[in-house]
């Protein structure tokens, strides 16, 4: 099994990037081969700041290292870093139908609500198409809201091969754990774009001020609560063990506590769980040059393979003898 996945440093990582994804892919690193790219050329897209953009990329390459990702057992690189991924990009341009790309989430979002979009908006799906194919990737961890993007780059792959024969292998959706979705600070799905996020690496004092401006209702400290439908306990579940998780339920059927209870007890269990890669994470930063190095050696990894199914794909449309 060859997987492959790419995270886009548009801003700092937070607690749903880490539950929703990040841990995941630390855990499938385990496979026979596994490819995590940081998808720096993606988030031009947003990203018009190039030192913002060099330093987020840094960062997300040091934050992944600190949470686990193991460059031993995983290649660990930077998607600019393969410029065969551009390349092969423009060849599946040329046959990428334009209702293909109307038709995706993204573009058509921005349409139907009167914002901009540019050409790199409207292309990226078949730059995503590119990622995936070009490492012969059988395996794509995705969200249940992305799956749109790998039944994009299958029926890309598969009307080149219906052209030029069997070049490209067509990939597989990992549909991620739905029972890691991660609420926001407001109660609405953890993002960026919400600003209502809690970052993976902050510092201690000030994620716990965050966690104690988290919006909860005005019900009475008396009154018992239902744990499943709130936020605040949600979020403690993520981090605490099952024993906590029951004793923490029990009190809120039980009433008779207040909501910053339950924070100071979330902000503990945060703090403690985040410990160890919040400290591996000082250590990294203070050699970026191993950080790197890493990428350096995992792009020259990565090329080996690209360079490949480049090959591959040229030899099969003819644009190279």
């Amino acid at each position: 099994m060859r997987v492959l996945s790419g995270i886009q440093p548009t801003g700092r990582f937070h607690w749903g990037n880490y539950f929703g994804a990040i841990r995941q892919y630390i855990e499938l690193q385990h496979a026979e081969q596994a490819y995590y790219f940081i998808a720096n050329l993606h988030a031009l897209t947003t990203v018009r700041d190039p030192n913002v953009l060099a330093q987020l990329t840094l960062d997300a390459a040091i934050d992944l290292l600190a949470l686990g990702l193991d460059p031993d057992k995983a290649v660990l690189f930077c998607q600019s870093d393969v410029p065969e991924v551009s390349e092969l990009a423009w060849i599946l341009m040329t046959g990428t139908p334009m209702g293909l790309l109307e038709r995706c989430h993204a573009y058509k979002d921005k349409k139907a609500k009167g914002l901009p979009a540019h050409a790199g908006l409207f292309t990226y799906p078949v730059l995503m198409a590119a990622d995936i194919l070009i490492y012969d990737s059988d395996t794509v961890p995705v969200g249940e809201d992305q799956i749109q993007h790998i039944e994009v780059a299958r029926d890309i792959a598969q009307s080149f091969n219906h052209h030029f024969g069997e070049t490209f292998v067509l990939p597989k959706a990992k549909i991620l754990d739905a029972s890691a979705k991660v609420p926001g600070t407001d109660g609405e799905k953890m993002s960026k774009s919400y600003n209502n996020t809690l970052e993976l690496f902050d510092e201690a004092k000030a994620q716990r001020k965050k966690i104690m401006r988290i919006t909860t209702d005005s019900r009475p400290v008396e009154q018992p609560k239902a744990p499943e439908s709130d936020h605040l306990f949600l979020l403690y579940s993520l981090f605490a063990s099952d024993e906590e998780r029951e004793s923490m339920a029990a009190l809120y059927r039980r009433g008779g506590f207040g909501y910053g209870d339950v924070k100071k007890a979330l902000a503990d269990v945060a703090e403690k769980y985040f410990a160890e890669p919040r400290a591996r994470r000082a250590e990294l930063a203070a050699h970026p040059e191993r950080i790197h190095e890493i990428l350096a050696t995992g792009a020259e990894r990565a090329r080996r393979k690209a360079r490949e199914v480049l090959n591959r794909a040229q030899q099969a449309c003819g644009v190279c003898s």
